[in-house]
């Protein structure tokens, strides 16, 4: 081989192979694999999962605290549990800066099995007194429970019941169920859940879970792209990582956790993870600035003709609305002395991960289910100022967005694939009030009482017939002062 020729692709399978990664500039784990005991496991092995918490674990075995491997468990994608399987349980986690990007090979994973496939395994690692922790990740969806009883038991929260039903009658002490999803109350929304399912069993099985089992909730943060073919390719190119699957994320990554652990509390703060009496303060902060923020970008930078949040970011006219979004409306709505939250220096490092190439997530993703997201996330910000008498144009600006864009044409003319569960129902009242926001508000399950704000609604209705008219118009309303 000359000098000059590229190191060999490393694939992600033994121990020379993975002496071949760390030859290439990768890092690889530092501890002994064979000496992990699996005690958390993990519904939904999705890319955000091995960039987030899956780190945090590898971290801990890192500092010498090999009594928490994970045993991850997949929802809905065999093609996930093929990968990881030849893989060793090895993936990589690429953090792409702005300018620099670092490969980490994460080894905290000690077993992946996909329940629809492997239940009665997932049942006795439930089961397994070593388990002291179970995380989930399993999107809004799965906390929808079947109408059938008989159709829970292949659930996420089926699974914990059986195993929960199972320590109880062997005398073994609950394991802490932490929902790390991203939902109003998660942990309101676990408990719930599981005591549904275990009160349709037995009233006793309910009133132990009720009283033994803690549900902490959590808040967590870190932007992370999907994996697409050509994210590997590059990875492969990069850093000579066979890896299938990896992972691209960004530098920055946050997890707040309600310090209520009813079976032994990893140290996770010994990795930058912060436990905390109240996880409220900082899911609204977050859901406010950083969801919020999206929901605001993604329509508006869509309809200033742009596709990622960095092309978008890196408009003035459309990051100068952002950044006032933010510190003008959103942040003085906001609880000010938050532990561990400048929200001056939260709101610096958001428009820096916005502004992030090497991220650049599809504007098309933070557009998608708006029917859920906006209620969620923007529109109380909105209501709130009302509430208050504070100023509120931009966030009614970036309502107004939202309905141009539902009616699925952008301002060029080309049509728009609007992604949400309700899109047919919305798209119609969009286009038969036309400037008129009156049809849209008329469905108070998704815009509330916004109809009764007087000031919000006329911000709406010139927007409509001003600023989105064309791409120019666009441009001046969002340089215009406010």
């Amino acid at each position: 081989m000359s000098e000059s020729s590229p190191p060999p692709v490393s694939t992600l399978n033994n121990g020379s192979l993975l002496d071949a990664a760390h030859a290439s500039g990768v890092t690889t784990p530092g501890y002994d694999r064979a000496r992990l005991e699996p005690a958390v496991v993990h519904f939904g092995v999705g890319g955000f999962h091995r960039a987030h918490q899956e780190v945090y674990f590898d971290q801990l075995a890192e500092l010498g605290f090999t009594r928490w491997g994970v045993v991850g468990v997949g929802m809905k994608r065999p093609e996930m549990g093929r990968v990881l399987d030849a893989q060793d349980n090895l993936f990589t986690v690429v953090e792409r800066g702005g300018e620099e990007s670092a490969a980490k090979v994460i080894g905290s994973m000690v077993e992946y099995l996909l329940l629809a496939e492997d239940r009665e395994t997932v049942l006795t690692r439930l089961a397994d007194p070593r388990i002291r922790l179970v995380t989930l990740t399993i999107t809004a969806d799965g906390y929808v429970l079947p109408d059938e009883p008989g159709q829970a038991g292949d659930t996420a929260f089926g699974l914990i019941v059986d195993a929960l039903e199972l320590r109880r009658r062997g005398r073994l002490a609950p394991f802490t169920v932490l929902s790390c999803d991203n939902l109003p109350d998660s942990a309101a929304a676990t408990r719930e859940a599981v005591l549904a399912l275990a009160g349709r069993r037995e009233a006793a099985l309910a009133e132990w879970i009720a009283e033994r089992v803690s549900f902490p909730g959590s808040m967590v943060d870190r932007i992370t792209p999907s994996t697409t073919t050509g994210v590997r390719d590059e990875v492969e190119e990069d850093f000579r990582v066979g890896d299938r699957w990896p992972v691209i994320t960004e530098p920055f990554t946050q997890w707040v956790i309600e310090d209520d652990f009813c079976n032994d509390r990893p140290p996770l703060d010994r990795t930058g993870a912060l436990f905390v009496e109240d996880v409220a303060p900082y899911k609204l902060i977050k859901s406010r600035l950083l969801n919020g923020v999206h929901c605001a970008l993604g329509y508006v930078g869509h309809l200033a003709g742009h596709r990622s949040t960095d092309e978008a970011m890196h408009d003035p006219s459309v990051a100068g609305f952002v950044e006032r979004l933010m510190r003008e409306e959103i942040v003085p709505l906001l609880p000010p002395d938050v532990r561990g939250m400048d929200l001056d220096a939260y709101c610096d490092s958001l428009l820096e991960r916005l502004r992030n190439p090497g991220i650049g997530d599809p504007l098309a993703r933070l557009c998608r289910r708006g029917s859920t997201k906006m209620p969620d996330y923007l529109l109380p910000s909105l209501h709130a100022a009302h509430a208050q008498d504070r100023p509120r144009a931009l966030l009614a600006f970036a309502v107004a967005a939202w309905m141009r864009y539902l009616r699925g044409q952008d301002l060029d003319g080309a049509p728009i694939d609007v992604q949400d569960a309700r899109a047919g129902e919305l798209r119609d009242a969009a286009l038969r009030g036309g400037d008129d926001p009156g049809p849209l508000l008329a469905l108070t399950d998704v815009f509330g009482d916004l109809a009764g704000d007087a000031e919000s609604v006329a911000v709406i209705r010139r927007s409509l017939a001003g600023a989105f008219r064309t791409r120019a118009s666009l441009r001046s309303a969002l340089a215009a002062p406010r």
